[in-house]
């Protein structure tokens, strides 16, 4: 064999390789949006709930607006920020957004709760109750779909990490993706 056959066929493998750790970064990546529509599927399910939520708390608490208004910002800022991620799941800066805006809205989300919870008789209201026990469902839901979607990043990252594969993830663009 000659050293223009060993060549070529050194070549060839690094080809077929560049290609082979290409395709499972992109398909690992896609993984990654795969796991964030069932995030986001949570979300908006969430918000309607919560929305739900504030139209049979709000005339029986007329005195606490503020948790209203923080609510309703809170939940404006979700979705802005899940409308920014749902494009890119696995870019760092949407996701970075996304994680502060829902720990935001958990605390007003949680305050609201509290109110109900402690005011007699929406404690006592059978909507107002099944409400709260569909945003408990979801909540739930959201923590699998969330871990999920975090299992998703690391196996992508692990991926991108790994030598040789790493040279061609720079090289082709490929940055470390971000869980939430």
């Amino acid at each position: 064999m000659s050293w223009s056959t060993l060549g070529w066929i050194v070549a060839a493998l690094l080809l077929f390789w560049g290609i082979g750790a290409y395709n499972r970064l992109m398909r690992l990546r896609n993984a990654i949006g795969e796991a964030f529509v069932q995030l986001d599927q949570q979300f908006g399910a969430r918000a309607e709930v919560s929305a739900r939520l504030l139209t049979l708390a709000r005339p029986a608490l007329e005195s606490e607006q503020a948790a209203f208004d923080a609510l309703d910002s809170a939940q404006a800022e979700v979705q802005a920020a899940v409308l920014a991620a749902r494009s890119k799941p696995y870019a760092g800066d949407p996701l970075a957004s996304l994680a502060v805006a829902t720990a935001v809205h958990a605390a007003a989300l949680t305050r609201l709760v509290s109110l109900v919870e402690h005011h007699g008789e929406l404690g006592r209201d059978a909507e107002i109750q099944a409400q709260l026990a569909e945003l408990k469902l979801i909540e739930r839901q959201r923590a699998f779909s969330r871990q999920v979607f975090n299992q998703a990043v690391s196996q992508y990252n692990e991926a991108a990490k790994q030598f040789p594969t790493r040279v061609l993830a720079s090289l082709y663009g490929f940055a470390e993706a971000r869980s939430l």
